[in-house]
């Protein structure tokens, strides 16, 4: 059985938890969060997110993975970005891009730019910056996740 740990403890669980190397982050991480860190995570940053989860477990406060789940028992999507209704057919949504105005017509069959067709706002994302966006996110249809 774990012991408790208690806030005079933790100084101690600090310096320790510094001088682990890749090794001892990475054993550390799966007790902590259950399964590995994503890949390319640099010691420091894994030593950082692994304090901030014992200070949050020894003062009370909730960690990540704890927050995550409840976020996502939120009814309605609570706690995530507020979306917008979506554009109605006739509508067109104007973006402005690298200097040049895109206008997008939306269509009761998907979007429409300069003559050609899309099923997905982030197809046409993807057609003006040359990389994969979220099209609602880029023409401003919803803002950004709370964190």
């Amino acid at each position: 059985m774990a012991r408790r740990v208690l806030q005079t403890d933790l100084p101690e669980l600090i310096r320790e938890i510094e001088a682990f190397d890749r090794a001892g982050c990475l054993v550390r991480w799966e007790a902590s969060f259950g399964g590995p860190p994503p890949k390319y995570l640099s010691i420091r940053f894994l030593q950082r997110v692994l304090i901030h989860d014992l200070q949050c477990r020894v003062l009370g406060w909730y960690s990540v993975p704890v927050r995550r789940v409840l976020k996502s028992a939120m009814p309605n999507g609570a706690g995530q970005g507020k979306a917008s209704p979506a554009p109605s057919p006739g509508a067109h949504l104007v973006r402005e891009w690298n200097g040049r105005t895109y206008r997008v017509e939306v269509t009761a069959s998907g979007y429409v730019l300069d003559g050609q067709s899309y099923r997905s706002l982030s197809a046409v994302a993807r057609r003006i910056t040359g990389a994969n966006w979220s099209g609602p996110r880029f023409f401003g249809l919803t803002e950004r996740r709370a964190s």
